[in-house]
Order: C-alpha cells, then sequence, then structure tokens
C-alpha cells in the first residue's frame, strides 16, 4: 500500500468502513449516510451501536484510548488539549461530541471529571470546574453561549497577556458544578452552532468549535493550601473541502474556502513546529495568520499535552483528502512540547523538594550503611561510598530546611 509509512505511530479510527477503501456511493440523505457510517456495527437496545469485533472502535473504545489520557494529564495539573481532523463528511464531530446515546469525547470526558469528583475521599480537597464554548465562523469568534442576537457584529477579540498568554476577551466562562449543568450548556452550544448541507455532509460543521473546560483542584498539605490549574481544550474542526464534491456556492462557498485557508495555515504551523522540534531554530511560526492558530497557539507548540484524532474516509475517491490528513498526522507527531504541571512557584519548588527527598530515602535505603566511621570499618564499607552517604545526609537535612522556607513563605503569601 502506498503510503503506508505515514501509518507509523498514528492511531486512526475506523468508523463507517467495510475492509479496504472501497468505491464512494453518492448520499441521496441523511438516511444513506447514517446507514453507512455504521457499518461493522450492531446497534442494541438503548440505541448504541457496537463494533461487532476488534478491527472497529465504537465511541467507548475511543474514549478509553485517548479520553482517559486527556483526564489523567489533566489531573496531575497539565494543560491538555485534543482536537480532531479530517476532510468533511469524515466522522470528527461524531467521534467529538456523537449524538443520542452515542456520546463522543467531549461528553463522556466531562461525565467522567464529575466522576473522579463524586470520588474523592479527601476532606482536604475540593475542585472548581468552569465551562465556556466558542466557534470560529469565517475567521471571527463568536460565544455560543450567548444569544445570536447579543453578539458583537465583529466578533470577539483575541488578545495575548504576558502571564495569561493568548485569551479571548469577553468569553463568558460558566462555573459548573455537575454533569447535567455541563450537558445543557453544550445543548445551548451546540444549538447556536453554525451548520449547513452540503453534498458531501447534510449537517456539515461551518465553524471550528473549540470547548475550553477550566479545571482548578485546591488541597491542604501539611496545613498549606495548594492549587493545580488545567486548562483542556476539546477542538472539532470543521473538515476540509473540495468545492467540486460539495457542490457549494453562495455562502457555502464563501464558508469552505474560508475553512480550508484556516486548515491549510494550521498545517503550515504544524510542519514549522515539526522543523523546530528538529532543531532548525530560525523558524518562524505563523501562529498570527489565523484565529484558530493563534488561540491554540500554547496547546500546539507550548505548555500542554495535545492529542490529535484523524478522521479518515474509507470511499477511494477520497484517496488525496485521505493522504492529506495521514500527512498532517506524520508531521504533528514531530511535534515536542514542553508541557508543565501548573501550580505555583513555592509549590513547585517544595513537590521538587519532597521528590528528591523520596529518591534520596530509596537511595539510602538500599545501601543501608547506618552512620559514622566505626560502621563503616566493621562492615567493610570503602571511604568514597561512606562520604557520598553522609553528603546523601546532609542533602536531605537541607532540602527539609528548604521546604519549611517555602511552605512558610507560600503560606504567609495566601494569607
Amino acid at each position: 500500500i502506498k503510503n503506508m509509512d505515514l501509518l507509523a505511530g498514528v492511531v486512526v479510527f475506523f468508523f463507517q468502513a467495510e475492509d479496504g477503501i472501497r468505491d464512494a456511493q453518492e448520499s441521496r440523505g441523511l438516511g444513506d449516510v447514517y446507514k453507512r457510517q455504521h457499518d461493522g456495527f450492531e446497534e442494541n437496545e438503548a440505541g448504541y451501536f457496537v463494533a461487532v469485533d476488534d478491527k472497529y472502535a465504537d465511541q467507548q473504545k475511543v474514549f478509553e484510548e485517548v479520553g482517559v489520557e486527556i483526564l489523567d494529564n489533566a489531573w496531575k495539573g497539565y494543560h491538555c488539549c485534543l482536537f480532531a481532523y479530517g476532510q468533511t463528511g469524515a466522522g470528527k464531530s461524531y467521534s467529538m461530541v456523537g449524538y443520542g446515546t452515542n456520546k463522543g469525547i467531549v461528553p463522556i470526558s466531562c461525565q467522567e471529571i464529575f466522576t473522579r469528583i463524586g470520588n474523592n475521599k479527601n476532606e482536604n480537597k475540593s475542585y472548581e470546574v468552569m465551562f465556556s464554548m466558542l466557534e470560529i465562523y469565517n475567521e471571527k469568534v463568536q460565544d455560543l453561549l450567548i444569544p445570536t442576537s447579543k453578539r458583537p457584529q465583529g466578533g470577539l477579540k483575541i488578545r495575548e497577556h504576558k502571564t495569561c498568554g493568548v485569551f479571548v476577551e469577553g468569553l463568558s466562562k460558566h462555573p459548573v458544578e455537575s454533569y447535567i449543568a455541563i450537558e445543557q450548556l453544550m445543548d445551548e452550544g451546540n444549538t447556536n452552532r453554525t451548520i449547513g448541507s452540503t453534498q458531501m455532509n447534510a449537517s456539515s460543521s461551518r465553524a471550528h468549535t473549540i470547548i475550553t473546560i477550566e479545571f482548578k483542584q485546591k488541597e491542604i498539605i501539611d496545613k498549606r493550601p495548594t492549587e493545580k490549574l488545567s486548562v483542556i481544550n476539546l477542538v472539532d474542526l470543521a473538515g476540509s473541502e473540495k468545492l467540486s464534491k460539495t457542490g457549494a456556492s453562495g455562502d457555502r462557498m464563501k464558508e469552505g474556502c474560508m475553512i480550508n485557508k484556516s486548515l491549510t495555515v494550521l498545517g503550515i504551523v504544524i510542519s514549522s513546529l515539526a522543523k523546530v522540534s528538529e532543531g532548525n531554530k530560525k523558524v518562524v511560526v505563523p501562529y498570527r495568520d489565523s484565529a484558530l492558530t493563534r488561540i491554540l497557539s500554547n496547546a500546539l507548540g507550548g505548555n500542554s499535552k495535545t492529542l490529535m484524532i484523524c478522521a479518515l474516509s474509507p470511499a477511494s475517491n477520497n484517496y488525496d483528502e485521505t493522504l492529506s490528513t495521514l500527512r498532517y498526522a506524520d508531521q504533528a507527531k514531530k511535534i515536542k512540547n514542553n508541557a508543565v504541571v501548573n501550580e505555583s512557584e513555592q509549590d513547585k519548588m517544595i513537590r521538587q523538594l519532597k521528590e528528591e527527598n523520596d529518591r534520596l530515602k530509596q537511595v539510602l535505603s538500599k545501601m543501608d550503611l547506618g552512620s559514622g566511621a566505626g560502621l563503616s570499618q566493621q562492615i567493610g564499607v570503602d571511604a568514597q561510598t561512606m562520604e557520598k552517604f553522609k553528603e546523601m545526609e546532609e542533602q536531605l537535612k537541607s532540602n527539609a530546611l528548604l521546604m519549611q522556607e517555602y511552605e512558610t513563605v507560600s503560606y504567609t503569601h495566601l494569607t
């Protein structure tokens, strides 16, 4: 198979394929699309589509492969991002959002967040969750949780702050205390999304959608307040289009051109970041060339654990688009982000000192030398090993004093 090397290290889930790439059939309505999308699946009594064998991945399988990793990283305090890329009609929105009982990664992840919070038995630990939802339509950023009549005509402005980084000015953030609250907000946002019908997709996304969850963990450790913050970006990209296939005209054609423009910039940014990761420091990454890449600049090439899902069409006449998607993935997997736990400098230093102390204690327990030169002579330990042992003991004491100092500074600052 040509270009098979592009699949190396890339996880691809097929949602609508029979064995191999097959000839496309013209869709004559949403019903035909619906049936073809679930070849290889069986519908249970609840309306959920279960994969018939290991060749196929149902919604729960996809979540277990990528969604769980996103949440695990968020719980550790990392910023996270998950986005789905592929041509129109390939299954991006189905993978990310889903429909009916076949929920996608976004609703399952939101539900899992509150399931984990509910399982917390630590009385000294609490959580705060904020939810926001926006779309980028024709390069204009709009808040999907604001009524259309109240939105600014020119869209929301993208700003940059030295400390906060890139943010959308005026974007509403909603505190949520349950999955039901998030579900209601998602339903409201999905109702306000811009969609349209083309010959390739009866419910084509005409804009990029970004759901952002700010997840804060507060904990009292040794009578000292600590905080970790994780920003989770879940991105449903509009699909790349060929006008000759979609049959778009008028507004649909204009939308398709703007979608392709932003996706082209995304491809250039990914390619540039891949070159930077390979050691070429002279490359300028054009984040500012589109609203999408500017908003996601931190997720694409900064402090974030980022995953990409490739949605592929099994149709033979979509070969070029499928190959292009795989090339995207091939470039994306070369990018090396520098993700760090998001905590205060005091909390970071205290955590690092504790980790170093734990490591030193493990080494000392393995050496099990006791203390004193007399003992070292009795058991035949050489002077160099004994000196190393004493240095570790001194380092432990020094770290303990530093931790005490940082804890005092942190507590004074927070009170």
